[in-house]
């Protein structure tokens, strides 16, 4: 476990970083927007670690992404913002005022309850800094969110307020109505805009029904994704076992390698 001078140490680091008079000129060209990047990039190398099940590599990557978190709170205190203790305090803040269960007035919850009353504190956290109605919903929606994960946050909100189907089967009756509504878009027009909303609209509807099973959307797509990439690449393998490649095979040749691999997977 990082002790205090660890921690003391790491920001330290940082400040040498940014020092007009020494540091590293990459670090001293940063500033806000141009980190973003390696956040993202850090905060999805924690993830694939996880996924993954490579433990061994996790604490590095951890660390990765808490410097992202230092060299943010450097940029603020040089803009006399705020600091990296800042952001700390305002953390335990949130911690505890969000788990008055446990740091209040201690009681069992149930699922449903912790729910509910997680919703009920973050709509009072909104209603405190919403300067609209308009704001008011969809204001801790970060703008730049991954759409899958985004589409699940506001199916969510509007969960909340009373506004969603009794059971999965509703959302999954809505993704096949979405699924005739593409096909009659396409039917007409497969370039239109028209086609892209409705292509949309599946997409969104099919979130909802992971969202009623219990699962993440993106996480998800990023298993079908490596579903998919893993047995491409055995298609490649049992065509080349072959004497042929990627390259030459047919559309039909691949299919029959495709239907082969799902045989003995």
């Amino acid at each position: 476990m990082a002790n205090h001078s660890a921690l003391t140490e790491l920001l330290n680091i940082m400040q040498t970083l940014r020092d007009p008079n020494g540091g590293c000129p990459w670090d001293l060209k940063q500033d806000f927007k141009s980190i973003v990047p390696h956040t993202l990039e850090e905060a999805y190398e924690v993830a694939d670690c996880i996924e993954s099940g490579n433990l061994n590599d996790l604490k590095s990557e951890l660390g990765d992404l808490l410097f992202q978190i230092v060299f943010y709170a450097q940029l603020a205190q040089e803009q006399s913002l705020f600091d990296f203790n800042d952001v700390i305090e305002q953390l335990n803040a949130k911690l505890t005022r969000r788990h008055p269960h446990v740091f209040g007035e201690k009681k069992a919850l149930n699922d449903k309850q912790l729910s509910a009353q997680w919703q009920a504190i973050k709509a009072q956290e909104r209603s405190e800094k919403a300067m609209s109605e308009e704001s008011l919903l969809w204001q801790d929606i970060p703008a730049n969110m991954p759409s899958l994960s985004k589409a699940k946050k506001i199916q969510q909100r509007v969960a909340s307020m009373g506004f969603d189907w009794p059971t999965y089967h509703g959302a999954l009756d809505k993704v096949s109505e979405e699924v005739l509504e593409v096909k009659e878009a396409i039917t007409q027009n497969p370039l239109s805009d028209h086609t892209a909303e409705e292509l949309g609209d599946l997409l969104f509807a099919t979130v909802n029904v992971a969202r009623h099973v219990k699962r993440d959307p993106e996480q998800l797509l990023r298993n079908a994704n490596d579903k998919f990439s893993a047995r491409f690449e055995k298609v490649q393998a049992y065509l080349q076992a072959q004497g042929k490649s990627l390259d030459t095979a047919s559309l039909e040749e691949m299919d029959n390698a495709w239907e082969a691999i799902k045989k003995h997977k």
